[in-house]
Order: C-alpha cells, then structure tokens, then sequence
C-alpha cells in the first residue's frame, strides 16, 4: 500500500499537466468530437454525506482507503457459498448489494479525478455539496398532485413508475445524468448541427440541437426527455434542457418548470467533465451545480429489450386483483 501513494502522485502531476495543454480532436466540420461511448461509472455520491460538511475532496490516501473498501466488499460478496448453508429466514433482508448478483452488475470501484480531485460528491455548489432545500409549501403542492404521479399505485399500468413501464429510465439518460449499478455507457453521435446521446440503459436517447432557441411546440408537445438545444463556448458544448413531460421527474419532485444546463468538455483523450447546474425556483430555494467524470471506452452498447420481459408488470397487476377479489388491499 505504501508503495501506491508516491505512483499515484506522479500519476495526478502527469494528468494534470496533460489536460493543461490537451487540445481535443475536431470533427469535419471543426467542432471538438465527442464521438464514441463513454462510460459514466463513479463510487462517488450525488449528494455529499452530511458528516463531510463542506469537503470538498478527499486526499489521495483517503480516495485509496474508500476504493480499497469497496474492492474488499466486492469480494467477500464473490466469495461461493457453501452448499450446507442454512436456507434464508423468512423476510430476510437482502444482501447489501441489493437484489442482483455480481454477474448482473458492472459498479464502479473506484473515484475518477477531475481537475486533480477526488470529489467527495457529484454536487459542488451548494458548498455543503447537498440539494437545497425545498420552497415553502411545496409538500401541500406535492399532496395535490393526482395519486398515480404521488407515489406508485397498483391501479393500473399508468400507477407504477416510467422505467417499470419500459418508457424512460431517468436516472441515466435524461438530464440530470447519473451513472447505474450496470448498463452505464453511454453514446455520442455527432453530425452538423446536431449531437445525440444513446444510454445503454432503457435505450434512451436524446437529440440536442444546435440552435440559438427552443422549438415553440416543445412548451406544449413535451418530450420525456425534454427540449434541449446547444451551442459551443469554445470547445465546451453547453446544453439548455427544459420544458420536460409533465410524467418526469427529478429524484422525485416534478420538472414542469425545471431547467438543466449542462456542460461537456474532453479532458484528454479518454476523459470528458459532465457538469451540470439545476434551476427551478418553484421546488428548490436556489440553484445547484455539480461534475461527473465520464471515460472513453472501446466497447459498443447492447439493446435493452425492456418490455420482451417484463413479466414484473403483468404480475403486479395480478396480484392486486387477485388481493381485489379477496377483500384485501393491494
């Protein structure tokens, strides 16, 4: 271990230097080329812990200690089990990887850098690194909303969430973007004009045009995804997504006046910085803004045949008639 900390240092040095000259490719038509699949994978937070108040980075031995944790819980969780193991009790709760193996899972291991620091969340403005809180009276205004967009229902398809029903997943693909416990690739495709990101999960994707301003329609025909435009700062694409499906939401609370700008800009040739800020006076008291890393990998993305099985719905449903017939609540 004690090996590792001097390596890592030049390490850090080196790629710092590079990304203080790195010039990023062009494409054809003289825009940095963001083409290729990258994978958004990171141990680290959304949200910072409350106990790390306002730090903002780990020191290189701390970033070590945290990887090396996982890495540990990783393997002991890949450790076979006996065959003369006792059977589960009922209501058991499940393993702390959650209910899929590590044959289905593909998480992060690791803090990738930006900017030379290992962050200690995604967010970073707020400097205490947490969502603001939320505006007065926005619970009462949550309350009111219809039962089948407060919470899931088992009434019928439309009760239960969007990524249960095969339509979004909207954690992964639209804005703001977050990295899975697998299927994390996403797809950069490029042509004059235009730039669309395919996630590997749910099979989202998003077409952002390089215009000045939104098509009027969007504030009536709104997309899962939203409307989204872009335009170059240099070589930093910068993206305004807003008037979003009324269905959408944001960990939880409704984006119908959200607005997300997001930035990307390629660090070397292998990484890129996905920033973000959020803006929406009617849920959150202030704006919030934070950074990805995302790596550049040689691999394709796989189709994410959702509805060919989701028996899951059908079953839901079933049962809830079947408690119905029975008197019981679903």
């Amino acid at each position: 271990m004690k090996m590792l900390f001097p390596l890592l240092l030049i390490s850090l040095s080196t790629t710092n230097a590079i990304a203080q000259d790195y010039a990023a490719p062009k494409t054809e038509w003289g825009v940095p080329n963001f083409h290729g699949v990258w994978k958004h994978a990171t141990i680290m937070p959304f949200e910072r812990s409350v106990e790390l108040g306002e730090k903002r980075a780990y020191t290189e031995e701390e970033a070590l200690v945290l990887e090396g944790a996982v890495q540990q819980k990783f393997d002991a969780a890949n450790e076979p089990l006996s065959p003369d193991r006792a059977p589960p009790e009922v209501g058991e709760a499940l393993p702390s990887l959650g209910n899929y193996d590590l044959f289905w899972r593909e998480d992060a291991k690791f803090i990738p850098t930006i900017d030379g620091e290992f962050r200690t969340s995604a967010i970073t403005d707020p400097p205490n690194g947490r969502m603001p809180t939320r505006v007065a009276g926005f619970s009462e205004r949550m309350n009111a909303r219809p039962a089948n967009r407060r919470g899931r229902n088992s009434d019928g398809p439309e009760g239960r969430g969007l990524g249960e029903r095969c339509l979004l997943n909207g954690n992964f693909g639209s804005p703001v973007m977050r990295p899975s416990i697998y299927n994390s690739h996403l797809l950069f495709n490029q042509s004059p004009g235009y730039i669309s990101i395919t996630t590997e999960m749910a099979h989202d994707t998003r077409i952002i045009k390089i215009t000045d301003d939104h098509n009027p329609a969007a504030q009536t025909q709104r997309k899962w995804m939203g409307s989204s435009i872009g335009r170059w700062e240099g070589d930093t694409l910068v993206v305004e997504t807003m008037h979003f499906n009324n269905w959408q939401t944001l960990y939880g609370v409704p984006t119908e006046n959200l607005t997300v700008v997001e930035t990307f800009r390629r660090d070397s040739n292998n990484k890129m910085i996905y920033g973000f800020t959020v803006n929406d006076p009617t849920v959150f008291t202030s704006q919030f803004s934070g950074e990805y890393a995302l790596s550049r990998i040689n691999e394709e993305i796989y189709e994410y045949a959702c509805h060919e099985g989701n028996y899951g719905m059908t079953g839901i449903l079933g049962g809830a008639r079947r408690l119905e017939q029975l008197g019981l609540e679903p």
